[in-house]
């Protein structure tokens, strides 16, 4: 799968000492100009649905427990390879300096009435929710959250990358110019 992005979290400094590898599955889902992301109350963004890919299980079988479990949704179909976005951050878990993160985004269709989400305790306790919004709005918003929030997750800028690439890569028309909140310009 293509590489769109590599990041090192600036408080990490050069990657070395022990590192943890973690690999997620993330779904693209839209409805023209409509995006099913998951809002997390405590960090104030939204979040493409997936997660972490179990020990033995393939890209595709993650992503679809994921999604299913995320969101509720059904009938997951006509998945396609989107990209996969790698980042190294800090992790202060688990005897680890560092997490080295891959995340594999495909796109995909789902039916359009939403079942029974099973969300993990954590999910719950952060206050997260399957939501359908305007991608562009969703992308405003992250921005926003990235200036001026100081409780920002350290995914909202790989979120706020990859929902960019699928405004400049998926929907048709002139690229967005997004205002992030402390007067810098970002174009999708």
């Amino acid at each position: 799968m293509r590489l769109l992005n590599s990041t090192v979290h600036p408080d990490l400094g050069l990657v070395k000492g022990k590192g943890l590898e973690r690999i997620a599955a993330r779904a693209i889902v839209l409805r023209g100009e409509e995006i099913l992301l998951m809002y997390t109350e405590r960090y104030h963004d939204y979040t493409l649905p997936g997660g972490g890919v179990d020990q033995g299980e393939d890209l595709i079988t993650g992503l679809q427990r994921e999604l299913s479990e995320e969101t509720g949704a059904l009938n997951i179909r006509d998945i396609e390879a989107f990209g996969r976005y790698e980042e190294y951050r800090p992790w202060h878990k688990d005897n680890a300096d560092y997490l080295h993160m891959m995340s594999y985004c495909y796109l995909c269709n789902i039916d359009h009435q939403l079942g029974n989400n099973a969300l993990e305790e954590h999910e719950i306790n952060n206050g997260m929710k399957p939501v359908w919004l305007n991608i562009h709005a969703a992308i405003q918003h992250n921005l926003d959250t990235m200036a001026n929030n100081p409780k920002a997750g350290m995914s909202v800028e790989r979120e706020t990358f990859l929902l960019q690439r699928v405004v400049a890569e998926c929907l048709s028309g002139e690229p967005e110019v997004y205002q992030a909140s402390i007067g810098v310009m970002l174009s999708a």
